[in-house]
């Protein structure tokens, strides 16, 4: 069962100006001319690493990645709390994607995203289909309310004590809105405030997520854990800066698409039934379910079922697709 392709090095990479000040960075690994496919992180704020090139065959993509505005190796950075985060929306990512297109001289790309990297890439092909051959997702989210809500109160319950410490930083009139008040400390003029924020977020991110500890990002990378917290709380706050039920209710435009939704069985968000609602908007989609994991690749089971995929999409260029309903299957099931 393969896991992950070799590691690689880019052959390009840059900075582009996308305006408002942003140097967006991207860079290019594989066969220069093979299949185009952008990798879209999460986060957001998460940066792309190079554990993400390592998804596509290299001898048969072409593989674009980049950091999005404000994180990773882009300039500048929300490390930084004099950064403005106004010209950061989900609208200016999608611009940003498009110049990018524009500037490697691609007409059309697979997309390959998870978590944020799932809602943005959702958004970008609902507004431009004709520019997406195929879509790979996985860590499944559409950027609804409910989405939010879960993960910063509704799991609550679940973690009963390191939601009590998540909260109590908050004043109870803050309470309604929790990454909202969380984004007012991180953005505190006091260092002080800003620090103990930016720990009680990934202290609670650590509880609810503890396959994937949030904690090592401040212990190993203080800068880049502020950037992150902040810019979270920035899209948390705003809802994702989309209609609530935007992913969904334009699903529809994608029924041109073929696409691979993988999804952990035991991720979280299926509390609020976004794989299947997913699953239920997108008709021709394949639903996959990986037993025993959640909201992580950290298993060689949800990294084989996503090479898997890009591997069946390797070599196919057209944007057809069958009006089979939604096949549902786990790993480890034959394929029809």
């Amino acid at each position: 069962m393969r896991d992950r392709y070799p590691e690689i090095e880019p052959y390009d990479h840059g900075l582009l100006d996308v305006g408002d000040g942003n140097l967006v960075y991207w860079e290019t690994c594989g066969n220069p001319d093979g299949k185009p496919v952008l990798s879209v992180h999460g986060g957001p704020g998460s940066g792309c690493g190079p554990g993400s090139r390592r998804y596509f065959d290299p001898q048969r993509y072409r593989i674009v990645l980049f950091d999005q505005r404000n994180c990773g190796r882009s300039r500048p950075d929300a490390g930084d709390p004099a950064v403005d985060l106004s010209a950061n929306t989900t609208d200016h990512l999608i611009a940003d994607m498009e110049l990018l297109r524009e500037h490697l001289g691609i007409d059309r790309w697979m997309l390959f995203g998870g978590s944020w990297g799932c809602v943005l890439s959702l958004v970008y092909a609902e507004r431009h289909p004709e520019r997406v051959t195929e879509l790979v997702q996985m860590g499944l989210a559409t950027g609804r309310k409910d989405d939010v809500e879960l993960l910063t109160r509704g799991l609550g319950g679940i973690f009963p004590q390191a939601w009590q410490k998540f909260v109590e930083l908050l004043p109870e009139d803050e309470r309604d809105n929790i990454p909202a008040g969380y984004s007012r400390l991180l953005n505190d003029p006091d260092p002080a405030v800003r620090k103990r924020a930016m720990r009680a977020w990934c202290d609670w991110e650590d509880a609810m997520l503890p396959y994937a500890p949030a904690r090592a990002m401040y212990e190993e990378d203080e800068r880049f854990a502020y950037a992150f917290t902040r810019l979270v709380t920035h899209y948390w706050s705003q809802d994702h800066f989309i209609g609530d039920n935007e992913v969904l209710a334009n699903a529809h435009r994608l029924a041109g698409i073929p696409t691979v939704l993988v999804q952990g069985v035991l991720d979280l968000g299926n509390l609020v039934g976004t794989p299947w609602l997913l699953a239920q908007a997108l008709p021709h989609a394949e639903l996959v379910m990986v037993p025993d994991e959640g909201h992580s690749l950290s298993s060689p089971g949800m990294r084989h079922a996503l090479v898997t995929a890009t591997d069946k999409f390797a070599e196919k260029n057209s944007g057809r697709v069958s009006s089979e309903p939604t096949s549902v299957r786990r790993v480890g099931e034959q394929t029809p």
